[in-house]
């Protein structure tokens, strides 16, 4: 199975984090083009649903059925027709709740045959997200490349990837936050910068 590599990154003083380092190159980036119910889980009662996922070809109007597009059943709540997944394919390995790396293979799911499994956050080394949550990427990610190293940002900045596009940096782990004072003098400027705009713009109507 494949290992997962820490890195130790200090914070202050002689205290440290250790942050996982998971191999996402592994992964393809794909879209879902069509969802279909499929049952319940056995034990938990989650619903099922059968995806049919692209991951190549040009876009939704070209592609090869055979080639470029897999079925994975998920339980995933947040899966949508035309949303960007990350789909651990047949032969990856995904970390597992124990906190071990595990093998994906092809499995009967709900009747369905499943190609893979929809990956979230925790899967790809993240910080944030729910487990369970299929991650969701923006379109500037592209279908059949692998996904980012980090959390993308909601705009589509940050996080490095297989999209081969430059990307902005994300912002420092611990990145400082501004105080309550800070906060409230930096809200008295902005006001006071629209009070003048206002009354500049008042002038010159006058």
């Amino acid at each position: 199975l494949q290992s997962i590599h820490t890195q130790p990154q200090k914070i202050r003083g002689n205290i440290f984090i250790y942050i996982m380092s998971i191999d996402v190159s592994q992964y393809k980036v794909g879209i879902i083009i069509s969802l279909e119910d499929c049952g319940k889980c056995k034990g938990s009662q989650k619903a099922l649903r059968a995806c049919k996922i692209r991951i190549g070809g040009t876009d939704n109007e070209n592609y090869n059925d055979e080639e470029d597009v897999l079925t994975v059943v998920t339980s995933a709540p947040n899966v949508r027709t035309d949303s960007r997944v990350v789909v651990a394919v047949d032969g990856s390995s995904v970390l597992g709740n124990d906190g071990e790396m595990m093998n994906v293979t092809k499995a009967t799911v709900g009747g369905v045959i499943s190609e893979g499994m929809l990956c979230d956050s925790r899967m790809l080394g993240w910080s944030g997200g729910a487990q369970g949550i299929a991650v969701n990427l923006p379109d500037c990610c592209e279908v059949g490349s692998f996904p980012p190293s980090s959390k993308p940002r909601p705009n589509g900045e940050g996080g490095g990837g297989g999209a081969g596009k430059d990307a902005t940096p994300l912002p420092g782990l611990f990145e400082k936050k501004l105080s309550k004072e800070e906060k409230k003098k930096l809200a008295a400027e902005k006001r006071a910068k629209k009070k003048a705009a206002k009354e500049g713009k008042a002038k010159e109507t006058v």
